[in-house]
């Protein structure tokens, strides 16, 4: 019999991946502002809610159980 010997599910890489690319994609949000130092709306409110958004989503990915026994 072989044993799954990788700490977490597809389901958790998966939702792991997903939130490092929402960072990533947060980050270049942010740098896309063409404001005087990133003080328009990319870089003060829509690039920290997706960057916010892109650092829970790792954390569901780590403690949610996989159905692998």
């Amino acid at each position: 019999m072989e044993e799954n010997k990788l700490v977490f599910g597809k389901k958790n890489y998966t939702l792991l991946i997903i939130g490092i690319a929402v960072l990533m994609f947060g980050f270049i949000v942010m740098s896309l502002d063409r404001e005087q130092y990133g003080f328009g709306f990319l870089g003060i409110t829509l690039g920290p809610i997706i960057v916010c958004i892109g650092f829970i989503i790792p954390f569901f990915a780590i403690f949610t159980k996989s159905k692998q026994a």
